[in-house]
Protein backbone atom coordinates (compact mmCIF):
# COMPACT_ATOMS: atom_id res chain seq x y z
CA UNK A 1 0.00 0.00 0.00
CA UNK A 2 1.21 3.73 -1.08
CA UNK A 3 2.52 5.70 1.50
CA UNK A 4 0.26 7.91 3.60
CA UNK A 5 -3.31 5.99 1.86
CA UNK A 6 -5.02 4.69 4.85
CA UNK A 7 -8.66 3.42 3.55
CA UNK A 8 -10.03 4.06 7.03
CA UNK A 9 -9.06 8.24 6.89
CA UNK A 10 -9.75 8.58 3.20
CA UNK A 11 -8.39 12.02 1.80
CA UNK A 12 -10.58 15.35 2.36
CA UNK A 13 -12.14 16.86 0.28
CA UNK A 14 -13.39 20.76 -0.27
CA UNK A 15 -16.77 21.03 -2.00
CA UNK A 16 -16.74 23.24 -5.07
CA UNK A 17 -18.66 26.34 -5.97
CA UNK A 18 -20.07 24.25 -8.93
CA UNK A 19 -20.65 21.07 -7.38
CA UNK A 20 -18.52 17.91 -7.34
CA UNK A 21 -16.06 16.51 -6.29
CA UNK A 22 -12.19 18.52 -7.31
CA UNK A 23 -9.69 16.53 -5.82
CA UNK A 24 -8.55 15.02 -9.59
CA UNK A 25 -8.67 18.61 -11.13
CA UNK A 26 -6.63 20.11 -8.09
CA UNK A 27 -4.39 17.82 -7.77
CA UNK A 28 -3.45 18.33 -11.98
CA UNK A 29 -3.66 21.78 -11.78
CA UNK A 30 -1.22 22.10 -8.66
CA UNK A 31 0.38 19.40 -8.77
CA UNK A 32 -0.75 18.03 -5.39
CA UNK A 33 -0.78 14.04 -4.39
CA UNK A 34 -3.39 13.08 -2.36
CA UNK A 35 -1.16 10.07 -1.60
CA UNK A 36 1.35 12.42 0.11
CA UNK A 37 -0.92 14.17 2.07
CA UNK A 38 -4.49 15.57 2.94
CA UNK A 39 -4.94 18.18 0.70
CA UNK A 40 -5.89 21.91 2.55
CA UNK A 41 -6.97 25.04 0.12
CA UNK A 42 -6.11 27.51 2.72
CA UNK A 43 -2.83 25.90 3.71
CA UNK A 44 0.17 28.89 3.60
CA UNK A 45 2.64 28.14 1.34
CA UNK A 46 0.76 25.28 -0.71
CA UNK A 47 -0.52 26.66 -3.37
CA UNK A 48 -2.62 29.71 -4.67
CA UNK A 49 -6.04 29.49 -3.39
CA UNK A 50 -8.46 29.68 -5.85
CA UNK A 51 -10.34 32.82 -5.93
CA UNK A 52 -13.99 31.54 -5.41
CA UNK A 53 -12.43 29.74 -1.93
CA UNK A 54 -10.41 32.92 -1.26
CA UNK A 55 -13.50 34.71 -0.90
CA UNK A 56 -15.33 32.08 0.76
CA UNK A 57 -12.43 32.43 3.66
CA UNK A 58 -12.53 36.26 4.00
CA UNK A 59 -16.28 36.11 4.58
CA UNK A 60 -16.11 33.48 7.02
CA UNK A 61 -13.07 35.83 8.99
CA UNK A 62 -15.46 39.07 8.50
CA UNK A 63 -18.09 37.10 10.31
CA UNK A 64 -16.37 35.68 13.16
CA UNK A 65 -14.68 39.10 13.79
CA UNK A 66 -17.62 40.23 16.52
CA UNK A 67 -18.20 36.62 17.57
CA UNK A 68 -14.39 36.50 18.24
CA UNK A 69 -14.36 39.76 20.42
CA UNK A 70 -17.33 38.87 22.52
CA UNK A 71 -14.95 35.88 23.27
CA UNK A 72 -12.19 37.60 24.29
CA UNK A 73 -13.52 39.69 26.52
CA UNK A 74 -15.01 37.17 28.05
CA UNK A 75 -18.89 37.84 27.34
CA UNK A 76 -20.16 34.29 27.40
CA UNK A 77 -19.46 33.06 31.37
CA UNK A 78 -22.36 33.40 33.06
CA UNK A 79 -22.74 32.73 36.57
CA UNK A 80 -22.52 29.53 38.53
CA UNK A 81 -25.40 27.05 37.54
CA UNK A 82 -26.73 27.39 41.23
CA UNK A 83 -27.21 30.86 40.35
CA UNK A 84 -29.47 31.40 37.62
CA UNK A 85 -32.49 32.93 36.35
CA UNK A 86 -34.99 29.89 34.39
CA UNK A 87 -36.05 32.85 32.72
CA UNK A 88 -32.21 33.16 31.02
CA UNK A 89 -32.88 29.75 29.73
CA UNK A 90 -33.45 30.45 25.87
CA UNK A 91 -30.15 32.66 25.81
CA UNK A 92 -28.19 29.84 27.68
CA UNK A 93 -25.59 27.23 25.59
CA UNK A 94 -24.60 24.90 28.22
CA UNK A 95 -22.73 24.82 31.20
CA UNK A 96 -18.72 24.01 31.46
CA UNK A 97 -17.15 23.27 35.27
CA UNK A 98 -20.60 24.42 37.16
CA UNK A 99 -20.61 28.10 35.11
CA UNK A 100 -23.55 28.88 32.37
CA UNK A 101 -21.65 29.67 28.99
CA UNK A 102 -23.97 32.08 27.19
CA UNK A 103 -24.72 31.56 23.62
CA UNK A 104 -23.14 34.10 21.51
CA UNK A 105 -25.08 33.67 18.52
CA UNK A 106 -27.90 34.85 20.29
CA UNK A 107 -26.16 37.69 21.74
CA UNK A 108 -25.00 38.79 18.00
CA UNK A 109 -28.64 38.47 16.75
CA UNK A 110 -29.44 40.59 19.43
CA UNK A 111 -26.87 43.01 19.47
CA UNK A 112 -27.72 43.71 15.82
CA UNK A 113 -31.36 44.73 16.30
CA UNK A 114 -30.41 47.03 19.43
CA UNK A 115 -27.63 48.65 17.09
CA UNK A 116 -30.11 49.56 14.95
CA UNK A 117 -33.12 50.91 17.19
CA UNK A 118 -30.61 52.48 18.59
CA UNK A 119 -29.20 54.47 15.63
CA UNK A 120 -33.28 54.91 14.62
CA UNK A 121 -33.45 57.22 18.08
CA UNK A 122 -30.80 59.34 17.96
CA UNK A 123 -30.93 60.47 14.07
CA UNK A 124 -34.42 61.38 15.36
CA UNK A 125 -33.01 63.68 17.77
CA UNK A 126 -33.73 61.74 20.69
CA UNK A 127 -31.61 61.03 23.92
CA UNK A 128 -30.42 57.41 24.75
CA UNK A 129 -30.23 56.94 28.63
CA UNK A 130 -27.16 55.37 29.29
CA UNK A 131 -27.53 53.70 33.46
CA UNK A 132 -24.49 51.62 34.96
CA UNK A 133 -24.42 52.42 39.19
CA UNK A 134 -22.25 49.46 39.85
CA UNK A 135 -18.59 49.79 40.15
CA UNK A 136 -17.71 48.00 37.43
CA UNK A 137 -19.63 50.52 35.26
CA UNK A 138 -19.47 53.47 36.67
CA UNK A 139 -16.32 54.92 35.10
CA UNK A 140 -16.94 53.15 31.64
CA UNK A 141 -20.38 54.39 31.21
CA UNK A 142 -19.65 57.85 32.11
CA UNK A 143 -16.90 58.14 29.77
CA UNK A 144 -18.55 56.43 26.90
CA UNK A 145 -22.09 58.71 27.32
CA UNK A 146 -19.76 61.96 27.92
CA UNK A 147 -18.03 61.38 24.55
CA UNK A 148 -21.66 60.94 22.58
CA UNK A 149 -22.74 63.73 24.55
CA UNK A 150 -25.94 61.56 26.16
CA UNK A 151 -27.19 61.54 29.49
CA UNK A 152 -26.01 59.28 32.03
CA UNK A 153 -26.31 57.72 36.00
CA UNK A 154 -23.71 56.14 37.70
CA UNK A 155 -23.63 57.05 41.01
CA UNK A 156 -27.05 55.74 42.35
CA UNK A 157 -30.63 55.91 40.49
CA UNK A 158 -33.14 58.23 42.25
CA UNK A 159 -36.79 57.21 42.79
CA UNK A 160 -38.51 59.41 40.30
CA UNK A 161 -35.84 60.29 37.83
CA UNK A 162 -38.14 59.17 35.20
CA UNK A 163 -41.84 58.93 36.65
CA UNK A 164 -41.28 62.07 38.73
CA UNK A 165 -38.98 63.98 36.46
CA UNK A 166 -40.51 67.79 36.44
CA UNK A 167 -39.34 67.39 40.44
CA UNK A 168 -36.16 66.23 38.97
CA UNK A 169 -36.36 69.37 36.64
CA UNK A 170 -36.10 71.85 39.63
CA UNK A 171 -33.31 70.29 41.34
CA UNK A 172 -31.53 69.97 37.89
CA UNK A 173 -32.20 73.73 37.57
CA UNK A 174 -30.65 74.56 40.90
CA UNK A 175 -27.61 72.41 40.06
CA UNK A 176 -27.26 74.77 36.85
CA UNK A 177 -27.80 77.97 38.87
CA UNK A 178 -24.99 76.81 41.63
CA UNK A 179 -22.56 76.40 38.78
CA UNK A 180 -22.93 79.17 37.08
CA UNK A 181 -22.73 80.91 40.69
CA UNK A 182 -19.34 79.59 40.68
CA UNK A 183 -17.91 80.28 37.12
CA UNK A 184 -18.58 83.88 37.07
CA UNK A 185 -17.32 84.21 40.92
CA UNK A 186 -20.38 84.97 43.13
CA UNK A 187 -19.11 82.63 45.84
CA UNK A 188 -16.02 84.46 46.11
CA UNK A 189 -18.40 87.45 47.44
CA UNK A 190 -20.32 85.67 49.87
CA UNK A 191 -19.75 84.79 53.05
CA UNK A 192 -17.24 81.83 54.21
CA UNK A 193 -20.03 79.89 55.99
CA UNK A 194 -22.72 80.58 52.88
CA UNK A 195 -20.04 80.17 50.28
CA UNK A 196 -19.26 76.32 51.70
CA UNK A 197 -22.82 75.52 52.35
CA UNK A 198 -23.58 76.41 48.78
CA UNK A 199 -20.20 74.64 47.46
CA UNK A 200 -21.47 71.43 49.22
CA UNK A 201 -24.96 71.56 47.96
CA UNK A 202 -23.78 71.88 44.48
CA UNK A 203 -21.01 68.96 44.82
CA UNK A 204 -24.26 66.55 46.45
CA UNK A 205 -26.69 67.48 43.41
CA UNK A 206 -23.51 67.08 40.85
CA UNK A 207 -22.76 64.24 41.91
CA UNK A 208 -26.25 62.25 41.65
CA UNK A 209 -27.75 65.12 38.83
CA UNK A 210 -24.43 65.69 36.73
CA UNK A 211 -24.96 63.28 34.02
CA UNK A 212 -28.66 64.30 33.41
CA UNK A 213 -27.81 68.22 33.83
CA UNK A 214 -28.60 68.29 29.92
CA UNK A 215 -31.57 66.47 29.45
CA UNK A 216 -34.74 68.75 28.61
CA UNK A 217 -37.25 65.91 28.55
CA UNK A 218 -37.94 62.25 29.27
CA UNK A 219 -35.72 60.13 27.17
CA UNK A 220 -36.70 58.46 24.02
CA UNK A 221 -34.83 55.02 25.19
CA UNK A 222 -32.35 53.26 27.76
CA UNK A 223 -29.31 51.45 28.04
CA UNK A 224 -28.51 49.31 31.42
CA UNK A 225 -26.00 47.48 31.87
CA UNK A 226 -27.34 45.11 34.73
CA UNK A 227 -30.96 44.29 34.97
CA UNK A 228 -30.60 42.73 37.83
CA UNK A 229 -28.91 46.02 39.52
CA UNK A 230 -30.88 48.65 38.09
CA UNK A 231 -34.57 46.73 38.67
CA UNK A 232 -36.11 50.16 39.48
CA UNK A 233 -35.25 51.71 36.36
CA UNK A 234 -36.48 49.27 34.76
CA UNK A 235 -40.01 49.78 36.25
CA UNK A 236 -40.19 53.54 36.21
CA UNK A 237 -39.26 53.00 31.95
CA UNK A 238 -41.75 50.36 32.06
CA UNK A 239 -44.44 52.87 33.45
CA UNK A 240 -43.36 55.87 30.89
CA UNK A 241 -43.00 53.03 28.02
CA UNK A 242 -39.46 54.09 27.20
CA UNK A 243 -37.94 51.44 25.69
CA UNK A 244 -34.97 49.61 27.41
CA UNK A 245 -31.71 48.13 26.23
CA UNK A 246 -30.19 46.09 28.81
CA UNK A 247 -26.88 43.97 29.36
CA UNK A 248 -28.60 40.24 31.11
CA UNK A 249 -26.97 38.13 32.82
CA UNK A 250 -27.67 34.26 33.56
CA UNK A 251 -28.89 35.21 36.76
CA UNK A 252 -31.03 38.37 36.39
CA UNK A 253 -34.63 38.82 35.11
CA UNK A 254 -35.23 39.82 31.39
CA UNK A 255 -38.82 40.83 32.11
CA UNK A 256 -39.33 44.33 30.79
CA UNK A 257 -36.47 44.59 28.60
CA UNK A 258 -37.23 45.31 24.94
CA UNK A 259 -34.11 44.24 23.88
CA UNK A 260 -32.08 41.95 25.61
CA UNK A 261 -28.48 41.77 25.52
CA UNK A 262 -27.22 38.14 27.06
CA UNK A 263 -23.63 38.90 27.98
CA UNK A 264 -21.43 38.72 31.15
CA UNK A 265 -22.23 42.10 33.07
CA UNK A 266 -19.46 41.83 35.52
CA UNK A 267 -16.02 41.44 33.61
CA UNK A 268 -14.46 45.10 32.52
CA UNK A 269 -13.58 43.96 29.43
CA UNK A 270 -16.87 42.69 28.22
CA UNK A 271 -18.65 45.97 29.75
CA UNK A 272 -16.25 48.18 27.82
CA UNK A 273 -17.52 46.27 24.64
CA UNK A 274 -21.21 46.76 24.90
CA UNK A 275 -21.08 49.99 26.16
CA UNK A 276 -18.60 51.25 23.58
CA UNK A 277 -20.02 49.84 20.67
CA UNK A 278 -24.05 50.85 21.53
CA UNK A 279 -22.37 54.39 22.12
CA UNK A 280 -20.78 54.19 18.59
CA UNK A 281 -24.18 53.46 17.08
CA UNK A 282 -25.59 56.15 18.76
CA UNK A 283 -22.96 58.70 17.06
CA UNK A 284 -24.14 57.44 14.26
CA UNK A 285 -27.42 57.97 14.63
CA UNK A 286 -26.61 61.84 15.23
CA UNK A 287 -24.20 61.96 12.76
CA UNK A 288 -27.36 61.06 9.88
CA UNK A 289 -29.75 63.47 11.77
CA UNK A 290 -26.66 66.82 11.40
CA UNK A 291 -26.49 65.44 7.21
CA UNK A 292 -29.30 66.17 7.15
CA UNK A 293 -30.68 62.68 5.54
CA UNK A 294 -32.52 60.78 8.08
CA UNK A 295 -35.30 63.29 9.05
CA UNK A 296 -36.19 63.03 4.78
CA UNK A 297 -35.99 59.50 4.69
CA UNK A 298 -38.11 59.28 8.03
CA UNK A 299 -40.83 61.90 6.50
CA UNK A 300 -40.54 60.27 3.25
CA UNK A 301 -41.83 63.86 1.62
CA UNK A 302 -41.02 64.40 -2.41
CA UNK A 303 -40.62 68.05 -1.06
CA UNK A 304 -37.90 67.63 1.37
CA UNK A 305 -36.26 64.98 -1.06
CA UNK A 306 -35.88 67.03 -4.34
CA UNK A 307 -34.52 69.85 -1.91
CA UNK A 308 -31.88 67.53 -0.75
CA UNK A 309 -31.04 66.58 -4.10
CA UNK A 310 -31.05 69.75 -5.56
CA UNK A 311 -28.37 71.15 -2.82
CA UNK A 312 -25.98 68.05 -3.47
CA UNK A 313 -26.42 69.12 -7.50
CA UNK A 314 -25.68 72.73 -6.26
CA UNK A 315 -28.90 73.76 -7.84
CA UNK A 316 -31.55 76.36 -7.04
CA UNK A 317 -34.16 75.16 -4.52
CA UNK A 318 -37.48 73.47 -6.45
CA UNK A 319 -40.29 75.67 -6.81
CA UNK A 320 -43.51 75.15 -4.04
CA UNK A 321 -46.46 73.19 -4.38
CA UNK A 322 -48.25 76.98 -4.64
CA UNK A 323 -45.92 78.29 -7.19
CA UNK A 324 -46.01 75.58 -9.68
CA UNK A 325 -49.98 75.44 -9.53
CA UNK A 326 -51.19 78.69 -9.50
CA UNK A 327 -54.77 79.88 -7.90
CA UNK A 328 -56.04 80.60 -11.76
CA UNK A 329 -55.68 77.09 -12.85
CA UNK A 330 -57.39 75.43 -10.12
CA UNK A 331 -60.53 73.90 -11.95
CA UNK A 332 -64.34 75.87 -10.92
CA UNK A 333 -65.41 72.87 -9.44
CA UNK A 334 -62.59 72.54 -6.69
CA UNK A 335 -63.43 75.79 -5.51
CA UNK A 336 -65.67 76.09 -2.46
CA UNK A 337 -68.78 77.92 -3.38
CA UNK A 338 -69.70 81.27 -2.18
CA UNK A 339 -71.89 80.00 0.95
CA UNK A 340 -69.16 77.40 2.24
CA UNK A 341 -66.55 80.55 2.02
CA UNK A 342 -68.49 82.25 4.29
CA UNK A 343 -69.04 79.66 6.65
CA UNK A 344 -65.51 78.72 6.65
CA UNK A 345 -64.56 82.34 7.22
CA UNK A 346 -66.76 83.14 10.10
CA UNK A 347 -65.58 82.63 13.66
CA UNK A 348 -66.83 80.00 15.47
CA UNK A 349 -69.70 80.78 17.84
Amino acid sequence: MPRGLNRKQPCETFPSPRGGDRIGRDRAKFGVSHFSFKFNPFRRGVAKVPPALRRNKEEVLLASVTLRELLESGSHFGHKTNRWNPKMKPYIFGARNGVYIIDLQKTLHLFKEAMDFLKEVASKGGDVLFVGTKPQAQEIVAEEAQRVGMPYVTVRWLGGTLTNFATIKNSIARLVELDGMKEDGTFDLLAKKEAVRREKDRQRLDKFLGGIKNMKNIPKAMFIVDAGHEHIAIREAIKLGIPVISMVDTNANPDGVDFVLPGNDDALRSVRLFVSRLADTVSEGVALRKDGKAEAAMAGDDVAKEILEAAEKGEETPPAASEKAPAGDIPAEVEPAAEEKATVDEPAG
